[in-house]
């Protein structure tokens, strides 16, 4: 599972689930170009990595600006020379109700949940073509594989992210890149922290394992999925859910 020189981008690294896949692929020894919204948050993250013994370069991207996307890459090449991983993980929600729903709030969640990942896979695609190896992870979510009220931007979004995941997987499984999802069901998060205990207990009656799942859990998924353990799996989604909808 050792990823020792190899180079891995994460979007949206600043916390929860994008902070512990930058530490696990860090710990199994690849360097690491996080990024965030902000310089201050993607730095956090990179100094727990390079804290720890690892390499990491901090970057402020907004990935639903191509040009933001272009220079991460330009960037993650001049200081460690390719990209192997690319981890598209950065994404947001505005929630509300499909009646009361604005143009903007479907338009800001569709450019940073599925233009971003769109637009990152293809700078790196360009990268990982010419090298003949690559992997690459999205992170979706269960709601967009069975919906969720009130989330209609968001689960579109999420739905999207699989369609790409399987139609890029096509396109680049010959020249030894593989593309595939994780999606990730309820997890222990900033919002669920914020949940009332009711709201957690009947978030957890839907749950067969009874329980809200980690960050940790979903690194794990993708730390297998980027290894060679995982040389023949392409355009799949592993759904790490805790046993939802079995």
């Amino acid at each position: 599972m050792s990823l020792s020189g190899q180079v891995a981008v994460v979007t949206g690294a600043s916390r929860g689930i994008g902070r512990a896949i930058a530490l696990k692929l860090s710990g199994e020894g690849a360097a690491l170009v996080v990024t965030a919204t902000s310089i201050e948050s993607a730095q956090k993250t990179a100094d727990e990595i390079i804290a720890a013994g690892g390499k990491a370069l901090a970057l402020k991207v907004d990935v639903s600006v191509t040009e933001e996307v272009e220079g991460l890459f330009k960037e993650a090449v001049a200081a460690f020379g390719k990209v192997d991983i690319l981890v598209n993980n950065a994404g947001i929600t505005k929630d509300g109700l499909l009646l009361r729903m604005k143009d903007a709030d479907w338009d800001q969640v569709l450019d940073i949940n599925l233009k971003g990942a769109f637009t990152c896979t293809r700078e790196a695609a360009k990268l990982m073509s010419k090298a003949r190896y690559g992997r690459i992870v999205n992170i979706t979510s269960v709601v967009g594989e069975m919906g969720n009220p009130g989330q209609a931007n968001y689960c579109a979004s999420k739905a999207g992210m699989i369609g790409l995941t399987k139609s890029v997987a096509r396109e680049l499984a010959r020249r030894n890149v593989t593309v595939n999802a994780v999606a990730p069901g309820f997890i222990e998060t900033d919002m669920t922290e914020a949940l009332g205990e009711k709201a957690r207990e009947a978030l957890q009656e839907q749950i067969p394992l009874g329980r809200l799942g980690a960050s940790e859990d979903i690194a794990c998924a993708v730390s297998y999925l980027v290894s060679a353990g995982a040389s023949y799996v392409t355009g799949q989604v592993l759904s790490v859910n805790g046993g939802m909808y079995m």
